[in-house]
């Protein structure tokens, strides 16, 4: 089974405030599992959630020929 974190715990591994992650929960952007008034969040999903808003870097030939076509 996933280790479950509080609101607080995942605001640390996200390195930003617990309001914004009650929001990621408040907009059902985040996977969450309740405990009757409780809201846990599985580690995978702050994982996922991560990932999934993760921006490869371009390579430096593509990203000269890009700049160039945007200008």
């Amino acid at each position: 089974m996933d280790t479950l974190l509080t609101v607080e715990q995942a605001a640390e591994l996200f390195n930003t405030t617990p309001r914004f992650v009650r929001r990621l929960v408040a907009e059902r952007r985040i996977t969450v599992v309740r405990l009757g008034r409780h809201v846990r969040i599985p580690r995978s999903a702050v994982v996922d959630f991560v990932q999934a808003g993760t921006v490869l870097p371009l390579s430096t030939r593509r990203a000269v020929r890009h700049l160039t076509t945007v200008a």
